[in-house]
């Protein structure tokens, strides 16, 4: 099993590297799968109908949702915990507090240990295409498996990032999912990819 990568030939408009062209990796895209199907593949593992699987699957996200607009931090079992959080300015006075500050409100997942071992040796496959589309290279990776701490890696907003508990100064949190991203957002990249510094 491996995660599969491209990293194609691009043109720079924008940032440190305007006008050159650069190889930007960014995820290969993948299909949804639908919910018929992940029950289906449930109940098969699980040996129980697939009417029990769809009844205990809906009450399972009813009780998540409902927990999670409660303030709770909830359980996704084999997975980690979700809970929502929000970004925020941070004001110097209290009398500056106000429910304006709020930019955005968030969902924060946090994998738990073996999800993150799991993808930590998880091998990815580079795919390099060049400005016209050609391939012209396939790469196995060889990085030490680093999987990044959404709760602690730096956003790309200002102000105050929080999870229940408000906190001052920078963003944390890392929200660099938009578009597959793979990393951090230095310099900025078409497609959602991301430039990274060599």
């Amino acid at each position: 099993m491996a995660l599969k990568v491209k990293a194609k030939e691009q043109y720079q408009n924008i940032g440190k590297y305007a006008g050159k062209y650069r190889y930007v990796m960014m995820p290969e895209l993948y299909t949804a799968l639908a919910q018929d199907k992940v029950i289906k593949e449930a109940a098969l593992r699980s040996g129980v109908s697939r009417g029990v699987m769809q009844a205990c699957w809906d009450a399972a996200g009813e009780v998540i949702k409902a927990w999670a607009t409660e303030g709770h931090s909830v359980a996704l079992p084999g997975l980690g915990t979700m809970r929502f959080g929000l970004r925020a300015k941070s004001v110097e006075k209290v009398d500056e507090v106000k429910a304006g500050l709020i930019s955005s409100r968030r969902i924060v997942f946090t994998p738990d240990v073996d999800l993150k071992e799991e993808l930590a040796k998880t091998a990815v496959q580079i795919t390099c295409y060049d400005r016209t589309g050609k391939e012209v290279k396939r790469v196995t990776s060889a990085d030490d498996g680093t999987v990044e701490d959404n709760e602690q890696t730096p956003g790309s907003d200002t102000g105050s990032n929080t999870g229940g508990n408000t906190q001052g100064g920078d963003n944390t949190g890392g929200d660099n999912t938009g578009g597959g991203s793979t990393g951090g957002n230095d310099d900025h990249a078409p497609d959602g990819g991301t430039n990274s510094d060599e």
